[in-house]
């Protein structure tokens, strides 16, 4: 009796899961976006500090998820990144860390790190010589490539290369990182830059940003809930010999100001602008 139970409740469960993807159109254009150290609770934590078109639209009109958990260690970033677009825990994806001794070798390994592939846009080899080789599983972007016979376009970006090459797997079309002010990526990819890439990169959006110094947002007693500015595990940005606010990013030399962007919210606002124009000049979300 249990047993014929059980198959009415499957059965009917099928039916309603057919009938409910039968009248849900499939989605013209999926953004995966992943922000670092950022905890679900901070999304309630901070709210009355954030703007109504942001998290809070996205907590209104969307879905929260917040029990969603892949339970893996170590938290780096490498990890993380596997996990999330495959499921698959460190001993799984082949991604321990960011760095690891791979016995093979003998030698200290990169997560993303490639020598049969060379980069594209920089002579940096040790930037560009990048690629998802040491990923041994697929990611969710590599089955929705499979899933149509590679008809989905599927493109990474983010200011490091782990981050922009792990989440879109094997069969991405493009995946770009930043390198000293552009956006470059490797032979893994393509063989030379596409040309709204170049196009983009030639604004120089980074040394422009550079001329403004960084300032806090808000008033001061808004952050109340913050720790203190001077902390001893902060880490100044290079070129300064301060951590504290105002941050005089037009004092910076210009021999590491590209690095020091990367440490500013200007260059947050810099992968969003090249991801708008990935958007636009490859057509994503058209077909």
């Amino acid at each position: 009796m249990r047993l014929r139970q059980l198959l009415i409740f499957l059965t009917t469960f099928w039916v309603v899961s057919v009938a409910f993807s039968a009248q849900s159109p499939k989605p013209k254009l999926i953004i995966g976006l992943v922000i670092d150290q950022m905890r679900w609770d901070f999304l309630y934590r901070y709210s009355d500090l954030y703007s109504p078109n942001g998290f809070k639209r996205l907590l209104k009109e969307g879905f929260s998820a917040e029990n969603t958990l892949i339970p893996y260690t170590p938290t780096y970033t490498a990890p993380g990144h596997a996990a999330i677009y495959s499921g698959s825990p460190p001993a799984f994806s082949g991604i321990p860390g960011n760095e690891w001794f791979d016995k093979a070798s003998g030698k200290e390994t990169y997560c993303t790190n490639d020598e049969k592939v060379e980069p594209v846009g920089s002579s940096n080899a040790k930037a560009g010589k990048m690629s998802p080789a040491n990923l041994w599983v697929t990611t969710v972007t590599d089955e929705l490539r499979l899933s149509n016979n590679f008809k989905s376009k599927v493109i990474g970006i983010a200011l490091k290369d782990r981050g922009a090459i792990l989440p879109v797997g094997h069969t991405a079309n493009a995946a770009y990182w930043y390198d000293n002010g552009i956006w470059i990526s490797s032979t893994y990819y393509m063989q030379n830059l596409p040309e709204w890439v170049n196009d983009f990169n030639a604004r120089d959006l980074p040394g422009h940003a550079m001329l403004s110094d960084w300032k806090i947002l808000l008033p001061i007693e808004k952050y109340d809930q913050s720790s203190a500015d001077d902390a001893p595990y902060e880490n100044n940005i290079k070129g300064e010999k301060s951590v504290v606010f105002p941050h005089k990013l037009s004092s910076i030399e210009a021999k590491d100001k590209y690095e020091a962007f990367r440490m500013t919210p200007f260059s947050n606002s810099f992968t969003f602008e090249f991801a708008k124009a990935a958007i636009e000049n490859e057509t994503l979300g058209q077909h």
